[in-house]
């Protein structure tokens, strides 16, 4: 089972972090080693401090149908080309867009790899 990343471009809104608020698009990882955690994938966003969520994949999957939340994590569609996570935390709410077309994609190659078979 191999590892895999994704870099996409986000649109963040945040009270968290000022640094991060109205820059624009920022680039952000997408990370799914299903080796460590089969059900879960990361998202690393840019900052003076760097952060890393971790999110559960079916979490992302049902957030690109319809409103879906778990704990501190919200994901919905927005329209027909953009997917909202949301993601609160002591310090503020960010709220990170998506192209939904490339979450799609990872999450299809998060299914690839993770049917991989184990090499002997």
């Amino acid at each position: 089972m191999s590892v895999v990343e994704q870099y996409a471009r986000v649109h963040v809104l945040t009270d968290a972090d000022p640094l991060l608020e109205d820059r624009g698009a920022v680039p952000v990882v997408l990370r799914y080693d299903p080796e460590t955690d089969p059900r879960c994938v990361r998202v690393g966003l840019p900052g003076p401090v760097a952060r890393e969520w971790t999110v559960e994949r079916d979490l992302l999957e049902q957030g690109l149908r319809a409103p879906a939340g778990s704990g501190a994590i919200r994901v919905w569609p927005c329209g027909r080309v953009q997917a909202v996570v949301e993601f609160h935390t002591g310090h503020g709410v960010s709220v990170v867009e998506f192209e939904m077309k490339t979450l799609a994609r990872f999450l299809r190659r998060t299914h690839a790899a993770a049917a991989e078979p184990v090499p002997h």
